[in-house]
């Protein structure tokens, strides 16, 4: 049992599944869906018989007891709920947009059941982004859901393409942030990393993230949509770590005009990491990361998180209550940076 704290331990990356979700996730399996990553990810956490999987499965379906106990053995005040990776984005279109809104709906009693320990992130649709941007909507305004969550690439689309920026034009508007959370790695990027075992969490999981980030900054969704706040989880998928080299190289490339499709921004990708992304810490719970990462994008933009139940260790809780930084900034990343972003409370 890990002690309280002086201050609320806000989860902001923690994830839950839908007994429809793996329904669908196994008609997906069973149907030769060809998605490399998809089948990597989830022919293991849904159909492996070992005790990992098994576990994992039976915590991601409860949203009641036994997550509230886990909780309170690691000492986690408030969990903000995400659909799990993948969401909906391997699904046919139909598929998607009713399993969008029957998962707000379900972790939106939750969150009613619980309204001291949870609160939750909208599921929404990519494949049809006018559905989705009424469901964000909807979720938020109706639901009291606190902002939406992608994963990842869409049956193979990036979002970097303006036919999904409806989307990002939604949260802006209800002034809500996005979460862009892992799923496994595009099909044309997988297959080095399968071949050693590398395409998820170790190492896969991150490539892919932080080159849609990546992908949406350069292609200028931060000079379109001045306001919104994105949210990267794992201490920002490494793009704070390089922080400098990509603005020198993206510079010099745009002025050299090496590719008709990197155009100019209005700002570096350093500005925009600075101003426009929040990173959490799920499942990087090591201090030196978290330092540089708030060095390089500020105290306010770095938030606590866990990963549950994937990288449920309560002794991370414990690194994390020890980072060497000042009670009020330790009071910040566990807390009051969630409560502003998500407005919480």
């Amino acid at each position: 049992m890990i002690a309280k704290a002086p201050y609320k331990r806000i989860a902001t990356e923690e994830a839950f599944a839908t007994g429809e979700q793996f329904r669908l996730y196994g008609k997906l399996l069973d149907g030769g869906y060809d998605d490399p990553g998809f089948l990597s990810l989830w022919g293991f956490y849904l159909r492996s018989e070992a005790e990992r999987p098994k576990r994992v499965r039976e915590m991601l379906l409860d949203l009641d007891d036994l997550r509230i106990r886990h909780m309170d053995e690691s000492g986690i005040d408030v969990q903000l709920l995400s659909l799990t990776s993948s969401g909906v984005n391997p699904l046919p279109a139909d598929e998607a947009r009713a399993l969008s809104v029957s998962a707000n709906d379900e972790v939106a009693a939750a969150v009613a059941r619980h309204p001291t320990r949870y609160a939750a992130l909208a599921a929404f649709a990519p494949q049809d982004p006018a559905h989705a941007a009424k469901e964000i909507e909807r979720a938020v305004t109706k639901l009291g859901l606190k902002g939406a969550i992608f994963n990842g690439h869409t049956r193979g689309e990036w979002l970097d393409d303006p036919k999904f920026w409806a989307i990002f034009e939604a949260c802006e508007a209800l002034d809500v942030p996005i979460y862009l959370h892992p799923t496994g790695p595009h099909r044309d990027l997988i297959g080095p990393m399968l071949e050693r075992g590398l395409d998820g969490a170790v190492f896969g999981f991150g490539v892919d993230t932080g080159l849609h980030a990546l992908r949406l900054i350069v292609a200028g969704l931060f000079d379109r949509f001045p306001k919104l706040k994105l949210v990267i989880g794992h201490m920002g998928e490494a793009l704070p770590f390089w922080y400098y080299r990509l603005d020198y190289m993206h510079g010099v490339t745009v002025r050299a005009k090496r590719y008709p499709t990197l155009k100019p921004l209005k700002r570096k990708i350093s500005d925009y990491l600075r101003e426009n992304v929040y990173v959490t810490t799920s499942g990087m719970p090591a201090p030196e990361p978290i330092y540089l990462c708030q060095k390089v994008l500020g105290m306010d933009h770095v938030l606590y998180a866990m990963d549950y139940p994937y990288q449920f260790v309560a002794d991370e809780v414990a690194m994390q209550d020890a980072l060497e930084i000042s009670d009020a900034d330790k009071k910040a990343f566990f807390q009051t940076n969630a409560e502003r972003l998500f407005k919480l409370g």
